[in-house]
């Protein structure tokens, strides 16, 4: 067999914006320093989990946090390589965009090990690059692209995130109501659990471009620290946002208390019209003899001409004294 089940792919890039595709046994016997290695493989199974561990001839500190179940965005130095841990933005069907997926990287001058268990769009959009001859032609070059194309996507999650806010917001102007604080609540937990993989992600990345490794060219630097820039302009929209949903949140209770206000002063005043009203009639509706009227054929017309006018009456009373 000449793949490994958990190998999804794997290239020599030649440095000219080219690649050419590798068997497992060629990835398992690799020497070359003339291409750069680029493996992509899926952490859950044993196979590559054996290779990891026992013939990649990768620090075994590395190996354990590229299998490790729970991971945060992370960059550490082991001489001229290092372990980074990055998250994209989840565009797999039927997942929520905030539910970030992690992609594992060990990189070093010759040799790029990439990791994952959920598929990363970035990672096939660079695989699939090499078919226009225009992939990275360098480790360096390979993590400028990397994390360029990570934060380009998080970009209309972000975007689309302000516009169901203003959305909201809109809608508090007309009518403020329950499902509007439910839409809100679920979109400020949106915006927690997003930042709290692109805060940290932004000190890796910030971390990543004076990384102390000599195959990291000054524009690859250069590339990589304007990623660290939009991702603090995102980390600010985060905050403004959850800052703007909290503020909304408040008003939005404020509005729904007020409306709740109203109508239990409202029906707190037609009880105190129906109340005297209800005395009288349940007073007559006595089965006991001596009821006033009960031989007469005008009185029933009598008492409902007179409990309309004592209604009319509480109801002028109410409004000379502007409860109503």
């Amino acid at each position: 067999m000449d793949d490994a089940p958990g190998l999804i792919f794997s290239c020599a890039l030649d440095g000219t914006g080219d690649a050419r595709e590798l068997t497992w046994p060629e990835v398992k016997t690799w020497s070359s320093q003339e291409e750069i290695l680029w493996v992509h493989c899926d952490r859950t199974h044993a196979d590559i989990q054996q290779w990891l561990q026992e013939e990649s001839g990768i620090n075994s500190l590395v190996v354990d946090a590229l299998l490790a179940e729970e991971t945060r965005p992370r960059f550490t130095i082991f001489d001229d390589s290092f372990l980074l841990i990055l998250r994209g933005v989840n565009f797999n069907p039927g997942a929520e965009p905030d539910d970030m997926v992690s992609i594992r990287l060990f990189v070093d001058a010759y040799r790029i090990v990439s990791v994952r268990h959920r598929p990363v769009m970035t990672i096939q959009d660079i695989h699939a690059s090499f078919a226009n001859h225009s992939g990275p032609i360098s480790p360096g070059d390979f993590l400028a692209v990397l994390t360029d194309r990570l934060m380009e996507r998080m970009a209309p999650v972000i975007g689309q995130l302000d516009e169901e806010i203003d959305d909201i917001e809109d809608q508090m102007i007309e009518q403020a109501s329950h499902q509007l604080r439910s839409q809100l609540g679920i979109l400020r937990r949106q915006a927690i659990s997003l930042r709290r993989y692109i805060a940290p992600q932004r000190e890796v990345i910030s971390q990543l471009q004076l990384a102390p490794v000599t195959w990291l060219s000054s524009p690859q630097r250069a590339k990589i620290r304007e990623v660290a820039d939009y991702l603090i302009c995102y980390v600010e929209d985060l905050d403004a946002a959850r800052e703007r949903m909290g503020v909304m949140q408040e008003e939005l209770t404020g509005k729904l208390s007020e409306q709740m206000n109203k109508t239990m002063y409202i029906l707190t005043v037609l009880a105190g019209i129906f109340l005297p009203i209800t005395f009288v009639t349940g007073l007559l509706g006595i089965n006991v003899g001596g009821i006033p009227g009960s031989e007469n054929p005008w009185a029933f017309i009598m008492v409902c001409v007179t409990l309309t006018s004592a209604g009319l009456l509480l109801v002028g009373i109410f409004r000379w004294l502007k409860w109503l």
